[in-house]
């Protein structure tokens, strides 16, 4: 899960697999496969980053 803030300071928590796309407006929205939107805090760089590091960590795991 990615933990993400949304613009008035509310942690949230969303489930990068359900992540279509991501934009700058200039604010981050995040689109997800249900249409659901979210405007939150953080870059989309950061966003894929952790997404990238969420996926390196359940790969990794696989080949214990």
């Amino acid at each position: 899960m990615l933990k993400l803030t949304r613009l008035n300071g509310e942690k949230i928590f969303i489930n990068p697999e359900l992540i279509e796309y991501l934009e700058e407006t200039p604010d981050t929205v995040i689109t997800l496969t249900t249409g659901k939107k979210f405007v939150v805090r953080e870059s989309v760089a950061r966003i894929s980053g952790q997404m990238i590091n969420l996926k390196k960590q359940m790969f990794l795991n696989l080949k214990k």
